[in-house]
């Protein structure tokens, strides 16, 4: 069992990769331009949310399958899965290509996630969630996707193409060859079909999310077989796993020299976690059985969420200093800053 889940994993790794890069991004490219989105909106929405439905459904199911009683895992997991998009995602993202952002679009962002992280922290702080609570989670979040589709208007940027050399097409294994041939039975290829480019986003939504689902049972099989804590478990390990979509859709854009599209992925994605990752199950179960709550260890999430706080700080610190660019230097720090993080929650459980 233990060797299968490692191969499974793999497989499965390679599969999101190819989906991500040859369906999802392309599909993605298309229906940006159809509804007049800039690089870096269309990675605050389409590209986050896309590529945050395993954050999503892990939540939603470790809310309602178990009745609420195991809503650690789902807010653990999803604030675990915030710290690995700043830290690793952007970090990783800038190895293979300086990411470069315009103050704009990063202004934007951190405000609604700075603001967030606030609102986590003051419904942690007493362990229960109310309804009003989810109600404010959902409604700053549509707030969020009204503040992207007008921010251009507030302070006018110019939008950030794609490098053309890293679009061409290159010379693929066998292997890759006949992955993508099969998602092909499934999913309309963008380059031939270029006109289904909606139900190419949407299957490769739910190849994403089943796939990551695949992903995620590998590493928990390899966990348990050394008995791995499981709030250790829900805030690194679930965590990066469910995070293998932003990963790659955020290493693709920035490899196109997109950089506003990667750290906007990766900042929206958090966004969209905490406030309607958490804000709609908890809606959806408030509403249906409002007798029973929803109570949360807030001893075990609370630390986590102000490491959360200070990996935004660390990155706007980065962007100021460094002129709105993550270098390979300042990436590497972030890499490393996510393993000392892997390796404080190791030794505090």
């Amino acid at each position: 069992m233990f060797i299968s889940a490692i191969l499974v994993a793999v497989l499965l790794f390679i599969v999101l990769a190819i989906v991500s890069e040859e369906f999802f991004v392309p599909a993605i490219d298309k229906l940006a331009v159809r509804l007049n989105l800039g690089s870096d909106a269309a990675g605050a929405t389409l590209l986050a949310i896309g590529s945050s439905a395993p954050e999503f459904f892990t939540s939603l199911f470790a809310i309602l399958c178990v009745a609420g009683s195991h809503a650690d895992i789902g807010a653990g997991t999803i604030v675990g899965s915030s710290i690995f998009n700043i830290l690793f995602i952007i970090g990783a993202a800038s190895l293979f290509k300086t990411v470069k952002v315009q103050w704009q679009p990063v202004l934007r962002d951190m405000i609604f996630y700075i603001a967030s992280i606030i609102l986590l922290m003051l419904v942690f702080s007493d362990g229960a969630i109310t309804l009003i609570e989810s109600i404010i989670f959902i409604g700053t979040y549509v707030l969020y996707v009204l503040a992207v589709m007008n921010w251009r208007k507030i302070f006018p940027y110019e939008d950030q193409q794609a490098d053309e050399e890293q679009l061409s097409t290159k010379e693929k294994s066998r292997l890759n060859k006949r992955i993508h041939w099969g998602i092909g039975k499934f999913v309309p290829d963008p380059k031939k079909h270029p006109e289904k480019y909606i139900l190419t986003f949407l299957a490769s939504i739910m190849i994403i999310a089943f796939t990551s689902f695949g992903l995620i049972w590998s590493i928990q099989t390899v966990a348990l077989e050394f008995n791995v804590n499981p709030t250790f478990l829900a805030l690194t390990i679930l965590a990066a796993g469910t995070s293998v979509p932003d990963l790659i859709g955020s290493v693709v854009v920035a490899k196109q020299g997109r950089g506003d599209m990667a750290v906007s992925n990766a900042v929206g994605s958090n966004i969209f976690d905490v406030l309607f990752g958490l804000g709609l199950p908890w809606f959806i179960v408030l509403m249906l059985k409002p007798e029973q709550g929803i109570h949360v260890s807030s001893a075990n999430l609370m630390a986590s969420i102000f490491l959360l706080f200070a990996t935004v700080v660390a990155l706007f610190f980065i962007f100021i200093t460094q002129n709105w660019e993550v270098g390979r230097k300042s990436g590497w720090g972030l890499v490393s800053l996510y393993i000392g993080y892997c390796v404080y929650v190791l030794f505090s459980l």
